[in-house]
């Protein structure tokens, strides 16, 4: 890999902030100072320092966030701010949310670099579990349960598939889902005439939204959540 762009991709700046660095002297290479943006380097046995400070080189860089209400599950958005805007200082430049939460739908939400990871978590193949914390505006009937874990019409070419519904003690619904159609939660519900007031992710395949992580923040994966989110797919 070029120098330039392992201290791009490392979010020290962009590249032409990085060639400055270079020029400036600020960027050793096994302790040597090196200004040419172009040198090649072993990302994995090099060792590459910013004014000192060693880089550690991390192919993947995985995050949980949980995400507050009017705010945009994108990487960008010329009116409104994103869940990008929320992690600050971005451990990497090349991040991106995995699959979508509607601007008011809160909850656990999985941000990385890891593309392959990415498309088996939303492939529909893999039928990955999503559950949801649901209010909603009235209590539903055993049988309007029945409906929504059996299969729903919701104005697509085919029913939903089989999902789990279990209603709490306090009246919320746990909703878990194996798809990710567009506003399905809260279609499912309509199709049962019904509305939904409040909606949370609390859990997206093996990762669960952590009780200590409060809305609006987030923190890396865990080794042992990083092996149960990737190495169980």
């Amino acid at each position: 890999m070029r120098l330039d762009k392992f201290l791009a991709n490392n979010n020290i700046g962009t590249r032409s902030q990085v060639k400055e660095y270079l020029k400036g002297g600020s960027v050793t290479v096994n302790g040597t100072i090196c200004k040419k943006a172009d040198t090649p380097i072993n990302e994995d046995s090099d060792i590459i320092c910013f004014r000192g400070n060693q880089i550690v080189y991390r192919k993947f860089i995985y995050i949980i966030l949980n995400k507050p209400g009017d705010i945009v599950t994108a990487t960008r958005d010329k009116k409104l701010p994103t869940v990008m805007d929320l992690i600050k200082p971005l451990p990497a430049k090349d991040l991106f949310p995995v699959g979508r939460l509607d601007r008011d739908t809160t909850g656990l939400l999985l941000i990385c670099n890891d593309g392959e990871l990415s498309h088996k978590l939303l492939s529909p193949k893999y039928h990955v579990d999503k559950t949801y914390l649901v209010g909603m505006e009235r209590k539903p009937s055993m049988s309007e349960l029945e409906a929504l874990e059996s299969g729903l019409d919701i104005g697509d070419d085919t029913k939903t598939l089989p999902a789990k519904a279990v209603l709490r003690e306090d009246g919320m619904l746990l909703l878990t889902i194996h798809e990710g159609r567009y506003h399905q939660v809260k279609r499912m519900l309509e199709a049962v005439d019904n509305k939904v007031t409040s909606l949370k992710r609390i859990s997206f395949g093996n990762l669960n939204l952590p009780d200590d992580l409060e809305e609006g923040k987030w923190r890396e994966l865990t080794e042992d959540e990083i092996h149960e989110i990737v190495f169980s797919r």
